[in-house]
């Protein structure tokens, strides 16, 4: 199932489940950020699911996602908790390793001017009064970073939670949309 319209940036609560056939190839990405050879043949063929938590954290205007990747096929999954706040905290991946990133809320006209802007910024439907996820992820030892925008796009006349991808590292860079099926409330 697509994603109902109930479901916005700001209320991503629930089971996601990575739509392969509609999202971009991410095998050189994951090659990029160092991913061995049978881990991304792995990852190709597993089924990605994502439990998200969405809150406001009580007593601020701090959004919280927290989000249970599992993948099938014996992967091992991981947790990302993202604080909307645009400073940095540091996280162990089972897959990347030592990373610390940042997120926040962004209206598209204020996502960087660097050379993956029309990337980050294209496609998006214009909901939750323009705002959009950002997220900007540094590798401790790989030396390469992953910005993303997050919300949802309208492919082939249904509307998609996706994620637009760029990672870089050194002079290289590459690019990927992923796209996510709403499976119900976790």
């Amino acid at each position: 199932m697509a994603a109902p319209a109930d479901k916005t940036i700001k209320d991503l609560n629930g089971k996601w489940v990575m739509n392969k056939e509609l999202s971009d190839d991410f095998d050189t990405i994951l090659q990029m950020q160092g991913v061995g050879w049978m881990m991304r043949k792995l990852i190709a063929v597993a089924t990605i699911t994502l439990t998200i938590s969405e809150y406001i954290e009580e007593g601020t205007n701090l959004t919280h996602i927290d989000i249970q990747q599992v993948a099938s096929g014996g992967i091992s999954g991981t947790t990302e908790k993202r604080t909307l706040d645009w400073e940095f905290h540091e996280h162990t991946d089972g897959i990347f390793g030592e990373v610390e990133g940042k997120s926040r809320w962004v209206l598209l006209e204020n996502v960087d001017k660097g050379p993956d802007r029309e990337w980050l910024t294209r496609g998006w439907l214009d909901e939750s009064a323009g705002e959009h996820v950002q997220s900007y992820v540094v590798s401790k030892q790989g030396g390469w970073t992953a910005e993303q925008t997050w919300g949802f796009e309208e492919i082939e006349d249904t509307r998609y939670y996706t994620r637009h991808v760029v990672v870089r590292k050194g002079d290289d860079w590459k690019q990927a949309r992923l796209v996510y099926n709403f499976q119900g409330v976790a």
